[in-house]
């Protein structure tokens, strides 16, 4: 009773505090010409404007239509810009790309003081610089990327010795879950000269639910980031369901790091991948630290470059097998330039123009991060004739942009060709089409996602024909989507293949 009567006290003097700081933040703000609007109600600001809904790249869609595409809420007690176009995008990324590029994180980044070690999370600065120059030079530069070719190669073929085997039992696959142990084990074979999974293994599973589990709690609604002063009480539950999921990543990385400092102390032959450059650089990390440091790294990029990657190759699958005609002119293209009996290689994709108009197509509307992650501003600055107070939560909506009618023509519909009469890329330069993002913080894994995504894709519609399910070609393929920091299918969408005769398949 005692713990009872003390929780409500903690909770009264919490809600005061929260209405007292919101009159003083109110004060202050009126003096900046903030983005226009909803009408705000003390204590609670916007919240309500965002209802139930589960899908707040929808509705914040659809308030743009409203208020426009830079428009303020007040969500709780952070003060939220939304940008939903592709010129206010391009002043976000050019203009005042230094300003606002902090980062507004979760609570559920905190967690182990992920936050404190993590490249997406940082806010930049010296160890922020330190930790994406090493990412940068030892994973995801072009000189290093073209070291792995072979590797990356080995991985596609056991995706496809995998389906080749599910198609001999007349087993459907389902695309996504396949794509991602694809993608898991080569991040682990790059980082721990080791695999962490097999195809279609219980462990692969837990690494999928640990990863989308480690997204949605981090993408999701939080009492706790409307009001920080509600932090400690952790009224849903995020935390402690977020706790859970980073230690069964964090059990994987402590059995690879003791099992390599255990070599190096025995004399044995270092393997030189990310593990030993990381062990021999120190991070510059207490040695307290270190350990936290290494896995705050490598969660990064596990949770990011398995789920991005899988999902689009998952999203362009599900796309084709509903437009039949565009997977045979995707299929007849690699078919001309590949030829039959052979293998795609990576050499192959810059000769496949269709293929990449498939892959733009899908990143335009399935967006792997449909807010990319949000910003912070560093400093108040001005914006399309606004003013951006400083600590300002800064969302940019990429799925937004993407659907847009005045860039896009017939925006809902699947259609590669507008990338054929268009010269537009996804590397940062062209705002109606930044999936990665843009400027200093644009993703680091962007080339490896670029091979991998197109490398996946090419050889399953080159090896096998494709067809839904009986149930599915009745009913069509459930496209909605499970909102977290990456958008996936609420469903995974599954396929029958069919070999192709005549194709090589070990």
């Amino acid at each position: 009773m005692e713990v009872h009567t003390l929780s409500l006290l903690l909770l009264s003097v919490s809600l005061l505090s929260i209405f007292l700081l919101s009159l003083k933040h109110k004060t202050k703000r009126s003096l900046y010409p903030l983005p226009p609007g909803p009408r705000s109600l003390p204590l609670i600001g916007n919240l309500l404007q965002l209802g139930p809904t589960t899908q707040p790249h929808i509705t914040f869609t659809s308030l743009s239509k409203t208020y426009g595409p830079i428009f303020s809420l007040q969500l709780g007690q952070v003060t939220t810009i939304v940008i939903s176009s592709q010129k206010y995008a391009k002043q976000v990324f050019t203009n005042h790309d230094l300003a606002l590029a902090g980062r507004h994180e979760p609570d559920a980044v905190r967690v182990q003081s992920h936050h404190e070690w993590s490249i997406a999370w940082l806010p930049p600065g010296p160890r922020w610089r330190s930790l994406r120059r090493i990412c940068t030079t030892e994973l995801f530069a072009s000189q290093r990327l073209d070291s792995y070719v072979s590797l990356r190669k080995q991985k596609v073929q056991e995706l496809l010795n995998f389906i080749n085997k599910s198609a001999k039992e007349g087993s459907p696959v389902e695309i996504g879950p396949a794509a991602f142990t694809t993608t898991l084990n080569l991040l682990s074979r790059t980082i721990f000269s080791t695999d962490l999974a097999g195809l279609n293994s219980d462990s692969s599973q837990e690494f999928k639910k640990t990863v989308e589990g480690i997204m949605v709690e981090a993408g999701g609604p939080n009492v706790s980031d409307f009001y920080p002063v509600l932090t400690p009480l952790d009224l849903q539950g995020v935390r402690r369901r977020m706790d859970r999921f980073v230690l069964v990543l964090h059990r994987a990385f402590d059995e690879q790091i003791d099992r390599r400092i255990k070599n190096r102390e025995e004399g044995s032959t270092a393997p030189n991948d990310l593990l030993d450059v990381l062990l021999d650089s120190n991070l510059g990390a207490e040695e307290s630290e270190f350990r936290q440091s290494l896995k705050s790294v490598f969660g990064d990029l596990f949770a990011a470059g398995t789920d991005t990657s899988s999902n689009t190759v998952e999203w362009a699958m599900a796309e084709l097998l509903q437009n039949p005609i565009k997977m045979a002119k995707a299929c007849n293209e690699l078919l001309s330039v590949i030829g039959p009996g052979r293998e795609m290689e990576e050499s192959n994709i810059s000769q496949l123009p269709y293929l990449q108009a498939v892959v733009k197509e899908t990143l335009r509307l399935h967006p792997p991060v449909p807010f990319l992650l949000p910003r912070r501003a560093q400093e108040t600055v001005e914006l399309g004739g606004y003013l951006i107070p400083k600590n300002a939560k800064l969302l940019v909506n990429v799925w937004a942009i993407g659907r847009d009618e005045t860039i896009w023509p017939d925006p809902l519909k699947f259609w590669p060709e507008r990338f054929l009469e268009r010269d537009i890329d996804f590397k940062g330069r062209d705002f109606e089409l930044i999936p990665f993002g843009a400027g200093r913080r644009i993703c680091p894994g962007l080339p490896l996602a670029y091979r991998m995504v197109h490398l996946m894709l090419g050889s399953l519609l080159h090896q096998f024909e494709w067809k839904l399910p009986e149930e599915e070609a009745k009913c069509g393929v459930d496209m909605s989507e499970k909102f977290g920091v990456t958008l996936a299918m609420a469903r995974h969408v599954k396929a029958v293949a069919i070999p192709i005769p005549g194709q090589h398949i070990r």
